[in-house]
């Protein structure tokens, strides 16, 4: 691949990487406001101060490049972000609402860091230094993000699970005695 395409790949992905975060922008307050545990709330809440930095981080390097970062639609993030709605929008409670919202969010953050990975390869190979500290610094706070959201997974899914556990309980009638058979 010549030097010139790749760089204009590079700075094509970048403009999609700020579509995605202005999105996600957009999107952190409602799962947020979904969230029933305190500690799920809190994080989307410092997740989204995070992704204000990211978008700086984004624009500096636009800056640097003297491009614009507009001009282009993230159709990936459009769709993570309509499957999170979808599931707000589902009938779901509790730990259950809250484990529905760590899965939408960590497919987010998987798509972040496999497309931040890779415009961090091809700035380090352009010999974009700057940008790729930049880069880096907001790929290992993705994976840190990813992190957190596993740790609070484990508790909450268990959480989920009783919670439908006990909701079953309640539903079932009490089981009733076996007829005897005729024959016996």
């Amino acid at each position: 691949m010549e030097h010139s395409a790749l760089k204009e790949l590079y700075i094509d992905e970048l403009r999609d990487i700020y579509n995605a975060e202005t999105q996600l922008v957009k999107a952190l307050p409602k799962m947020a406001k979904a969230s029933t545990s305190d500690e799920l709330r809190s994080g989307f809440e410092s997740h989204l101060e995070q992704t204000k930095g990211h978008v700086q981080r984004l624009e500096e390097i636009f800056d640097a490049l003297d491009e614009k970062p507009t001009g282009k639609k993230c159709a990936g993030m459009q769709g993570l972000v309509k499957e999170g709605e979808e599931i707000m929008d589902e009938d779901f409670e509790g730990e259950v609402m809250d484990a529905a919202l760590i899965s939408a969010a960590q497919r987010v953050e998987h798509y972040e860091i496999a497309a931040y990975g890779c415009v961090r390869s091809w700035a380090e190979l352009l010999g974009e230094n700057e940008a790729v500290s930049l880069l880096e610094k907001t790929l290992e706070e993705e994976k840190e993000t990813d992190q957190k959201l596993t740790e609070l997974s484990e508790q909450i899914n268990v959480e989920a699970k009783s919670a439908d556990e006990e909701g079953e309980e309640e539903e079932q009638p009490e089981p009733r005695k076996k007829a005897r058979s005729a024959r016996a």
